[in-house]
């Protein structure tokens, strides 16, 4: 649910963007800002990083097998951190850069809104499937800290 939403989300976005035009009555002013392919490029890494986190076999880093359980969790957490963080990063910084810094009207402000929810709805939907994976069993899915 998450990933579908998330990628529709943007989808809007960028299908806004490539119909913004001006008030009828202004033909001559053009809208100041659309959605580019360096928008794009933040949910394209988030979008590989999701796919690279959740192709890993977690027997591999759940632990069982080595002794050192620091270095699991350091594993798990540099593959979180370097696939889906950076992602997130760049879409934040890329909302600041293009559509906070220079005062857009709202209507083009979403366009950088909807960056950053496809990166945090992308890490919800890693995070979701990485829980549902690591259950047991079937019916194993209590959540314990």
């Amino acid at each position: 649910m998450f990933f579908s939403l998330s990628n529709w989300t943007f989808l809007d976005a960028a299908i806004l963007s490539a119909h913004a035009h001006a008030p009828y009555n202004d033909a001559q002013i053009l809208p100041p800002v659309h959605v580019q392919f360096v928008d794009w490029v933040p949910g394209i890494c988030s979008l590989i990083g999701t796919l690279v986190i959740n192709t890993i076999d977690k027997d591999r880093i759940r632990g069982d097998d080595y002794g050192d359980s620091t270095a699991v969790w350091r594993a798990r957490l540099f593959l979180f951190i370097g696939f889906m963080a950076g992602g997130l990063a760049g879409s934040v910084s890329l909302h600041v850069l293009k559509y906070v810094m220079i005062d857009y009207p709202e209507q083009y402000t979403y366009y950088g809104y909807a960056n950053v929810s496809q990166n945090v709805a992308l890490m919800l939907s890693a995070v979701v499937l990485w829980i549902a994976q690591s259950a047991q069993t079937e019916c194993d899915y209590s959540l314990t800290l």
